[in-house]
């Protein structure tokens, strides 16, 4: 993340200084880079299923939340849930929009570039033919994803392309669906 802009103390929410504080502690110990974050899931009933994230390892060391978050997943009545929570699939939507929206942000922070105002929408295109396993030649997961933002900053029209594709280009969540990331499951008996 390079910053090219003079840093204020605090641009979009973010303490700039404290984000190059950062960077340079990584560049003097790249080992501390490296994160692991955990979930755990239990299974509820039907569709409905929570998950929690309390921990997760990073800077060199586990790191305890000081309260958990609670994610709750369930799938609307007319695919038999309980429509209680977002299905997995809007989570994933959510995941990419939210890690997109802060790859924006923080780079443009970086940069200096002040911003008024992000918002989005997003569309999956999913077939259940593939996921039911009625045909084989139909993909089990979404077939395409669309996201659009809004973006409310003092800039021309060129740099707010610009601006706005700093999310694709730094992304996690973007980088994992896109280039693809090793997935393996096991299981074993409670």
């Amino acid at each position: 993340m390079s910053t090219s802009r003079t840093l204020a103390k605090n641009v979009n929410g973010v303490a700039v200084e404290d984000l190059a504080s950062t960077i340079e502690a990584i560049k003097a110990a790249p080992s501390i880079a490296v994160f692991r974050f955990q979930v755990r899931n239990e299974w509820m009933d039907g569709g409905h299923n929570r998950s929690t994230a309390d921990q997760y390892y990073g800077a060199g060391q586990q790191q305890s939340r000081q309260q958990p978050f609670v994610l709750e997943a369930d799938e609307p009545p007319v695919l038999l849930g309980g429509d209680i929570a977002a299905n997995p699939v809007e989570h994933l939507l959510h995941a990419l929009v939210a890690c997109l929206t802060t790859s924006m942000v923080y780079h443009a922070s970086a940069r200096g570039i002040e911003i008024q105002e992000v918002e989005s929408s997003l569309e999956g295109d999913i077939d259940l033919q593939g996921f039911l396993d009625l045909d084989r030649n139909i993909r089990k997961g979404l077939q395409g994803i669309r996201v659009n933002f809004k973006i409310k900053a003092d800039v021309p029209d060129e740099e707010l392309q610009r601006i706005c594709q700093l999310g694709p280009r730094y992304s996690p969540v973007y980088d994992s669906l896109t280039d693809g990331v090793p997935v393996s499951v096991t299981a074993e008996r409670l």
